[in-house]
């Protein structure tokens, strides 16, 4: 397997995989780097290969582009907007091997939540339990996670910011925690506290304004919680003016604690999915959420409420989703794995999903520039209605005595459309809830530490609050008491010492955990849904695999048929060491083809021999529409189907060919073997076999075969014009030079 190295002092190489367990080692003294979130360079009018793009930024070192890229000349253009990719699979140990995937892929906004979040904790934790992993909220995870994003920021070239969550009743301790540990953004809004977690209106707007101070000495950008409302409510896009009055809410007490408008980010997220009208009713939401917001910054994201099992359906609504962000704008473009509502979190979907936005972006890029929105008529009428509905909301709150006599009312995520109520909106007493105790500071209240927020009356000779103590952890992290691992049990060294064979010796199969066995197929069965899914389990099982579960299925036709997705184990072990892997076959360029066939024209004569009346295979090979070897400047004669050999070589010699190109038909008389064999006697028969390059293809030919069977090649299933074209180039110089050297 590929080896390991100390990371001191070196970095992470390309070729080599990261290794974990070394990137454990002396946590107890590292210390983040820098602090701050970062946003990326833009570069208007900036040139890549043979285009100009309006909305991109500086380019990644190293980096995956996208598929079609090979196409124009391998470029990989980074959209300006940062790109999040959500990753958590309950190890934290194994979701670094995940960030540095992702960001290989475009992805500078690492926001880890899933399984148990950060937010459903109440207090500190130490060690790395497995469970709490969908977010990192330990001393030990945060360190090892900045640890690894500063050598994978290194080997992309770009800045990656780590995110978190400040919530619940350890909301300021965690802000703290955040701070020390050098992570660059997190959410945070009392609000989420007091709908969502029942904590105390009173408390949660204290501890926001003590947390919200902390993250700011932390240049943290911190992202809010409305979203939450159109994830909660019954008919989301009811709520839109609610949206704009809870982002108003958290947005101005923000910048009331100290916080800058850039770094105060509005999570955006549209309250509905097709098949609702979607653009429709989003596109006027976005526009009145912007115009309002002005100076203030945005996060995009789409609405998990309707994510089910689909991952097309789910990936044509990001896209969806994705548009908006182009008509309107977005500072960061959040991307949520397709397979959330399966509960999965695949590590090769988290890679779709930042492939989904990176490409949507790119592809739309300068939209703006050609596309004006309409503001007057419907969708003018509509931004007007939603603000109006949001200032009357807001009015009323203020009449009926603020934020938390509106919350006692029920005023927020009640399925009506402001100014109507169905009475079923969330209501908390704000003389109730979890951490209800607020205790007044005293008149002579002194607090020993920087980054405070209140009064804090420092005592006489004292300039500085942490001077008091000899200094706080903030500015003397010397001081923070590190805690390695607790549980003898449930800890990250014990798992890696039961992964580390699938990480340097041996193969399974993985998508959530190193050697977790995890595989997915997909299969169409003729027959109704409760059927299909009982037998796909079953053919499962037949196939050898543990605890297969059947994690989406989709009705092609009540009575012709189902298509069906399964998930299970399969406990094989490949040793790489056994593997008979062929040396790679590497083609040359397009241009350098054309370049080369330019300077030397080649001619081919090609044919369907024998009595084979398939043509399609040969004509994608040759035809100039499907890439064939027409487009690369080779002069093609096809001489149709069912060519007798004689006949091909014939026009070969005639037209004064270079190589001759035959397909035939797989059969289990072996024609295949035949016609080969025969065109190759034939060739030497008139002595004119090293005039030609003989190549032989067909869905199930392989090289070795034929050139067993006296062909100069042989080409395959999945054969392209490139490959082709290659291959004539390169034997031609290789044989002329091997003349030249007898």
């Amino acid at each position: 397997m590929q080896k390991t190295f100390d990371y001191e002092g070196q970095g992470l190489n390309l070729n080599v995989k990261m290794d974990i367990e070394d990137i454990l080692q002396n946590l107890k003294d590292y210390r983040p780097r820098r602090r701050g979130w970062h946003w990326r360079e833009m570069i208007p009018g900036q040139k890549l290969g043979p285009f100009e793009y309006q909305q991109t930024s500086k380019g990644l070192e190293q980096s995956q582009s996208l598929p079609a890229a090979k196409f124009f000349g391998g470029i990989d253009p980074q959209p300006e907007c940062t790109v999040t990719s959500e990753i958590a699979s309950g190890r934290f140990e194994d979701d670094l091997r995940r960030m540095r995937m992702a960001a290989y892929h475009g992805a500078d906004h690492i926001m880890v939540i899933r399984t148990a979040g950060q937010s459903h904790f109440d207090g500190l934790i130490e060690g790395t339990p497995e469970g709490v992993g969908g977010v990192p909220i330990s001393r030990k995870q945060l360190r090892a996670t900045r640890k690894a994003l500063d050598l994978i920021e290194d080997e992309v070239g770009r800045p990656i910011n780590l995110h978190s969550y400040v919530s619940g009743v350890a909301g300021p301790e965690v802000a703290v925690l955040l701070a020390e540990e050098g992570v660059n953004g997190a959410h945070q809004d009392p609000q989420y506290n007091v709908l969502y977690r029942n904590i105390n209106a009173v408390r949660s707007f204290v501890d926001a304004a003590e947390a919200k101070t902390v993250m700011n000495w932390a240049e943290m950008a911190q992202i809010d919680g409305a979203h939450n409302a159109n994830a909660t409510a019954r008919e989301a896009w009811k709520v839109m003016p609610e949206l704009l009055v809870q982002h108003a809410l958290n947005s101005v007490y923000s910048h009331k604690v100290g916080m800058p408008k850039d770094r105060i980010c509005l999570s955006t997220v549209p309250p509905d999915a097709p098949p609702a009208p979607a653009l429709r009713l989003d596109l006027p939401y976005a526009v009145a959420l912007r115009e309002l917001f002005k100076g203030y910054r945005l996060r995009a994201q789409m609405n998990t409420k309707y994510m089910e099992s689909d991952t097309r359906e789910v990936t044509v609504t990001h896209t969806l989703n994705v548009l908006l962000s182009r008509l309107t704008s977005a500072d960061i473009q959040s991307t949520i794995t397709p397979d959330e509502g399966r509960n999965v979190p695949w590590h090769y979907n988290s890679i779709h999903a930042v492939n989904t936005a990176k490409q949507a972006l790119v592809g739309l890029d300068g939209l703006q520039d050609m596309v004006q929105i309409k503001r007057d008529g419907v969708l003018g009428e509509a931004v007007r209605e939603l603000k109006e509905r949001a200032v009357l909301f807001l009015e009323e709150i203020l009449a009926v005595g603020g934020y938390f006599e509106a919350v006692e009312r029920g005023f927020f995520v009640d399925s009506g459309c402001y100014p109507e109520r169905n009475g079923d909106g969330i209501a908390r007493d704000s003389k109730g809830g979890d951490g209800f105790e607020v205790i007044l500071r005293a008149n002579d209240y002194f607090a020993p530490v920087c980054s405070h927020f209140g009064d804090n009356h420092l005592p006489e000779g004292v300039s500085e609050p942490c001077a008091a103590i000899g200094g706080c952890t903030l500015c003397h992290p010397e001081k923070i008491q590190y805690i390695d691992e607790l549980d003898a049990e449930d800890n990250a060294n014990r798992r890696l010492a039961e992964s580390r064979p699938f990480r340097t010796e041996v193969l399974r199969p993985e998508v959530e955990w190193a050697g977790d066995g995890i595989l997915s197929m997909t299969l169409f069965l003729p027959t109704d849904e409760r059927t299909a899914r009982v037998a796909a389990l079953e053919i499962a099982r037949q196939m050898g695999w543990e605890e297969a579960e059947v994690i989406h299925y989709q009705v092609m036709h009540p009575a012709e048929g189902t298509l069906v997705e399964v998930k299970g184990k399969l406990k094989v072990k490949i040793d790489p060491k056994t593997l008979r892997i062929p040396p790679e076959e590497k083609h040359l360029s397009p241009e350098t083809v054309r370049q080369k066939i330019s300077e030397r024209p080649l001619t081919v004569v090609a044919a369907t021999v024998g009595e084979d009346e398939h043509s399609v295979g040969l004509r994608e090979i040759l035809d100039i529409k499907h890439g064939g070897i027409e487009g690369f400047g080779i002069k093609v004669h096809y001489l149709g189907t069912s060519v007798p050999i004689p006949k091909v070589l014939d026009a070969a010699l005639e037209i004064g060919a270079d190589a001759i190109l035959i397909s035939t038909i797989i059969t289990h008389g072996e024609i295949h073997r035949l016609n080969m064999e025969r065109l190759h006697q034939l060739c030497v028969e008139r002595g004119v076999r090293e005039r030609f390059i003989l190549i032989g293809g067909g869905t199930q030919v392989k090289n070795e075969l034929a050139r067993a069977w006296g062909m100069d090649a042989g080409f395959g299933r999945g054969t392209k014009g490139i490959h082709v074209a290659s291959f004539l180039v390169k034997f031609r110089e290789n044989r002329e030079l091997a003349r030249s050297k007898d």
